[in-house]
């Protein structure tokens, strides 16, 4: 019974595959939360809109509901979660967002091709012209009919990458060998794996069937044994240096991308429109050919239906190097400023999709002060255009919001103000049912205030 449950106890169950297990497990906790049998901090201006869920791959285990809970547990106003290749998190994470009385987004990230940066690297290390790109406001799983080829192929693209880099890694370890059905596919939840899932399986094969697993890294990484020794107690570091060597340019199991590889920026935009979502471009650090030639990319991404902007803000300015650090920051200042005059939102989080990432990022920080309004008003935006879309269908996207908004600068000035002003749950969604839908925005503004 989840009432015979401790609070840790069940917010393990919270990341658990089963997802009513982890449905009963929220429920448990919210009751107790409710009847005052647990405290919980008032909210603060915090957010983190771009964590990844276990769907496709989060550090620390988290499921989408376990995510809401750690937002509301820990007092943050407002979370996003944003999934490789797939939509499968966004229903339970917004519902589980409404009732933990967490302002949500949801979203979806993917690597495109941009023909017209064919030459240029831009926020893919070492690979030209291909552009980690997102979509974001997402308000269910489903995906219209339309658009469902889009999603089906993101999805087999990503497998056959998986099994490209399986077969090249398992012909380099062998006798260490993996099969992607038996081996990777059940430490996932729903069946999409990414290269971290695989580097595991390797790690768990090399521990089943290595007579002396740090001499076997040892020889397949180039490393002394005792140097692996200690690294084999770190698992996370040892991980990702597994997957630096084997997998990325350079290793055995580096594919180098076709321009077929993946799907142009045009036809991940239907996918994300046909849904009512927002497509967003991604800003990385400043540092490549193509991010230093950022007006002209966001001005391609522009015309071809961007309106929003992506920033992993803490790669940006928490760093121990004074020179990089000094870089890297009026980076971050530059493309805040331009994002702001052309009129884009951002969108910022820590992804947590890697051993180290923050749960949420230091507001507090001296260094971010001169942009940390920008960031909240870019949280609000994305759920007052969630949370409209979900509840009257009256999204950035919508009909409305093309006759009665008709710049990018009005609808963010009226998206922001409406995640400002309507709470998340059933509370704020029948504040929302009460407003004349045919008055002009401002009015309704003015009656939601």
């Amino acid at each position: 019974m989840q009432n015979d449950l401790t609070v840790s106890e069940l917010e393990a169950q919270l990341d658990n595959f089963d997802a009513a297990l982890r449905a009963a497990a929220l429920t448990e906790l919210v009751r107790r939360w409710q009847a005052g049998e647990l405290t919980l901090p008032l909210q603060r201006d915090v957010a983190n809109m771009h964590c990844h869920t276990f769907f496709s791959y989060n550090a620390y285990g988290y499921s989408p509901s376990g995510l809401a809970w750690l937002a509301r547990k820990n007092g943050y106003r407002l979370m996003g979660i944003v999934d490789f290749d797939v939509l499968d998190a966004v229903d339970e994470f917004l519902d589980a967002c409404d009732l933990v009385g967490v302002r949500g987004s949801a979203g979806i990230e993917t690597r495109i091709f941009v023909p017209e940066f064919a030459t240029r690297e831009i926020n893919s290390p070492g690979e030209p012209g291909i552009d980690y790109h997102m979509g974001i406001g997402f308000t269910s799983s489903a995906v219209p009919p339309e658009a469902s080829g889009i999603l089906a192929d993101m999805r087999e693209r990503a497998r056959q990458r998986n099994l490209d880099i399986i077969q090249r890694v398992n012909a380099y370890l062998d006798p260490v060998c993996i099969d992607y059905e038996r081996d990777v596919l059940p430490l996932t939840p729903a069946g999409t794996a990414t290269e971290r899932h695989i580097v595991l399986a390797y790690v768990q094969a090399s521990e089943r069937s290595a007579p002396d697993v740090a001499a076997f890294w040892a020889n397949k990484l180039a490393l002394h044994a005792t140097e692996v020794t200690a690294l084999l107690q770190q698992p996370a570091k040892f991980q990702n240096l597994v997957r630096t060597r084997l997998m990325k340019r350079g290793g055995v199991g580096y594919v180098e991308p076709s321009h077929e590889s993946y799907p142009r920026v045009d036809e991940f935009h239907r996918l994300i429109t046909a849904c009512g979502a927002l497509p967003c471009a991604a800003w990385l650090d400043g540092m490549s050919a193509g991010e230093r030639d950022m007006e002209e990319l966001l001005g391609l991404l522009i015309n071809k239906g961007a309106v929003a902007l992506n920033i992993i803000p803490d790669r940006n300015w928490n760093l121990a190097n004074p020179e990089e650090k000094e870089r890297k920051l009026l980076a971050l200042y530059n493309v805040v400023r331009l994002a702001q005059s052309l009129d884009l939102p951002l969108n910022v989080g820590t992804e947590m999709n890697s051993p180290g990432n923050k749960l949420v990022d230091d507001f507090d920080a001296a260094e971010l002060a001169p942009v940390r309004q920008a960031f909240l008003d870019g949280a609000h935006f994305i759920y007052g255009h969630t949370v409209m879309q979900r509840t009257l269908g009256l999204g950035y996207q919508s009909a409305w919001a093309q006759d009665n908004l008709p710049t990018r600068r009005a609808r963010n000035d009226f998206y922001t103000a409406i995640g400002q002003l309507v709470s998340p749950g059933p509370a704020g969604a029948a504040m929302l049912r009460q407003l004349d839908t045919n008055a002009a925005p401002a009015e309704m503004l003015a009656q939601l205030n």
